[in-house]
């Protein structure tokens, strides 16, 4: 196991939000979504379509300032397997919201 710790007096807090983009990227069967927090805040991340029809909700909860890290395997709330295709996600968290481009490939 390998752990990784900021050295000593310093402060790995994240300075601003941001979302990175979903690794990897195409993916199957699973992809990771990261993001940054510089404060405590209620974070909601979703899936769409390119319709703009909400797929999946993967996240909706208060989380701790610092560095997230949340995976997916494609599958929409009903745990059903989505077709190959691009989607978007989109993260809001207090003021910030972002959304990236993925792709999945079955």
């Amino acid at each position: 196991m390998k752990a990784n710790f900021p050295p000593e007096g310093t402060d790995d807090t994240p300075k601003k939000f941001s979302l990175k983009q979903n690794y990897p990227n195409p993916f199957n069967p699973r992809t990771e979504i990261a993001f940054d927090l510089p404060q405590e805040e209620k974070v909601t991340l979703k899936i769409y379509d390119l319709y703009g029809r909400e797929v999946v909700t993967l996240l909706d909860q208060v989380l701790e300032k610092g560095r997230h890290k949340i995976s997916w395997n494609g599958s929409n709330d009903g745990k059903e397997a989505l077709a190959s295709g691009m989607y978007v996600y989109r993260i809001r968290a207090g003021d910030f919201i972002a959304s990236k481009k993925l792709l999945l490939l079955r």
